[in-house]
């Protein structure tokens, strides 16, 4: 074995046309699958899944296995900067803006879903501990599914895509949790204590609060008196090479560190993201001159009707103004500075959107047993466990409808204000015609002059009146005018009791919370993850067969069924959005409101 060199290096051999055949019609398929679909649903991921379960050991086993092997790992890589991407487009202002929110949504899409889980001790005759894997695998949400449909639909830079990348993170963080968790109960609960559960809950919070302390108290404080002091560097550290150099070698570190300290790979993607992200900040506000105002700033102050004026009486030195000062606001913020975004699209969107992406949602293709799927107690049952985790995640959705309380406040008391207004009217009737039979007994004579009074139409009431007028001039001449102060008040007192009611305003628009819901309803990666490591670890073994366990089963089920819905839905909403948005453009109100700005 020593003497023959085999492993001193490995062999170079042509593969055979059949293996350049299949992987090359595999990469196509998925890119040609995920264009169609985007354009039409926005869910092209969804494309690539059944790819991946066609290609795979599911369908027609056309890849080997250590070919998936080879592509769940480039797939993982695509995962990490799909989730890196996340964090570059991450407002840092935002994120704070909407923190108790996003901790509402994933608390509630980690709670509901663990608390329904419980259901399976009844439906599949499930032990609490099996309960408790299968909630913790269908609590997750999928980050990759996530960030490609805010991607694809261009929310993710809204609110509405803050919420749902924070909520979504923080429900992937705690599902990797509950993977070390799972990893360390050993099959059996005899192994589950206090130091399994809290060990990977204080890593991860750790590693977050080490993170900020550092970039707050430290390496913030040290990059502005760098970047004020203005030292003369070297033209090659403001290059993008150098950029995209130290940015990699960040993420790389902040991935390795957090994944030896006990943490979540794709949690330490997202920040390396986000900082750099803030970081990119700093470096733009350091080179911003003291004349030039921030693109940014204009838009919360209107224009003054001096500026107006002055704008109007020369037009020409006003447009050239504002377009110099634009534009060197634009060469400070993007022709000088190499953002991360920047770096992004230059070096590694093209890679990452064409092979790695692809390869990763058929990956998961690979990880769905669809042949042991279709049975028909696994079927009914998984559709019922499906649903109850489709609503786990939809429930999320409810934190940002806007409820108003003056709406059914006022409904009720007009309500009860309207049998009391119409004994209010038939009370000034009957006084109404008590007045009229009273004056007819005194002054018969008038009754003549007061009807045309109360029914008079325009000039021909008036005619009328002088008619009487010049006939009998010894009659008194206040007793019109007291009888049509009489009468008009009543009448109009009528009129505003009838026509003031209000009609209640329209609600408010439910597109953000429903598509909220639907973005949280995809499992996918951490999910199947969780649920594979439990089979492999006994915790859904019922008996002494090595057989796929029911248990197993109806969790795939819930999982792929979820994953299917979650962007499908999703998509067909924004499909109505858009057109709502064209519909109305300027004039109308958005139908994501507040929500997609």
């Amino acid at each position: 074995m020593a003497g023959d060199g085999s492993d001193a290096a490995f062999a170079y051999h042509e593969p055979p046309i059949t293996t350049i055949l299949t992987q090359t019609g595999f990469l196509l398929v998925l890119n040609l699958v995920n264009v169609c679909l985007d354009k039409i649903l926005y869910c092209g991921l969804i494309g690539q899944l059944f790819i991946g379960i066609l290609w795979g050991t599911p369908g027609a086993k056309w890849l080997d296995q250590e070919t998936e092997t080879v592509i769940q790992q480039l797939g993982y890589l695509g995962l990490i900067m799909l989730v890196y991407e996340g964090g570059l487009s991450t407002s840092i202002k935002s994120v704070r803006a909407n923190l108790i929110v996003s901790l509402c949504v994933a608390i509630t899409g980690i709670g509901t879903p663990m608390g329904l889980s419980f259901i399976l001790r009844e439906l599949v005759g499930a032990t609490s501990l099996q309960a408790f894997a299968a909630g913790a695998s269908l609590s997750a949400t999928s980050l990759g599914t996530t960030f490609t449909i805010l991607s694809t639909t261009n929310l993710i830079s809204t609110r509405l895509g803050t919420v749902t990348t924070s909520a979504a993170m923080l429900d992937d963080v705690v599902g990797l949790v509950m993977v070390q968790i799972i990893s360390n109960l050993g099959g059996n609960a005899s192994s589950f204590d206090a130091l399994t559960v809290i060990r990977p809950v204080f890593v991860s919070i750790g590693f977050a609060l080490g993170l900020f302390l550092l970039c707050a108290f430290f390496i913030g404080p040290i990059s502005k008196r760098v970047l004020s002091a203005k030292l003369k560097v070297p033209n090659f550290i403001g290059s993008v090479q150098f950029a995209f150099l130290y940015q990699t070698l960040f993420l790389i570190g902040l991935v390795a560190g957090a994944t030896y300290a006990g943490t979540s790979s794709l949690f330490a993607a997202y920040l390396a993201g986000v900082i750099v992200t803030w970081f990119d900040g700093m470096v733009i506000e350091s080179k911003m001159p003291s004349g030039i105002v921030p693109s940014n700033t204009p838009s919360t102050d209107p224009p003054s009707s001096n500026n107006r004026a002055q704008d109007n009486d020369t037009p020409g030195l006003s447009v050239l103004s504002h377009t110099s000062n634009a534009s060197s606001t634009s060469n400070i913020q993007h022709g000088e500075t190499p953002t991360g975004e920047k770096v992004y699209e230059k070096y590694y969107k093209q890679p990452v959107n064409r092979i790695l992406t692809p390869l990763f949602f058929a990956s998961i293709g690979f990880a769905i047993p669809i042949t042991e799927m279709f049975k028909g107690s696994i079927i009914w049952r998984g559709i019922i466990y499906a649903l109850l985790m489709i609503f786990g995640k939809l429930i999320t959705g409810i934190w940002l409808v806007r409820f108003s309380l003056r709406r059914p406040l006022l409904s009720f008391a007009y309500k009860l204000k309207r049998p009391f207004s119409r004994i209010h009217l038939f009370c000034t009737s009957d006084k109404l015609q008590e007045e009229k039979k009273k004056k007819k007994q005194q002054t018969p004579t008038e009754t003549p002059i007061t009807q045309p009074s109360e029914e008079r139409t325009g000039n021909q009431a008036n005619t009328k009146i002088n008619n009487r007028k010049s006939q009998n001039p010894s009659s008194q001449p206040n007793s019109q005018p007291e009888s049509h102060t009489q009468t008009t008040p009543n009448q109009s007192s009528t009129t505003t009791t009838t026509t003031i009611i209000p009609f209640p305003p329209k609600p408010k628009s439910l597109y953000p919370p429903s598509i909220l819901g639907l973005a949280m309803v995809a499992r996918g990666e951490v999910g199947y993850l969780i649920a594979s490591l439990a089979q492999s670890q006994g915790l859904f073994v019922t008996g002494s067969s090595g057989e796929i366990s029911d248990i197993y089963l109806v969790i795939i089920w819930a999982i792929s069924i979820c994953t299917l819905i979650g962007p499908i839905c999703v998509g067909t909403l924004v499909k109505r959005v858009r057109k709502l948005q064209e519909m109305r453009g300027s004039s109308g109100l958005d139908p994501l409101g507040v929500w997609g700005v």
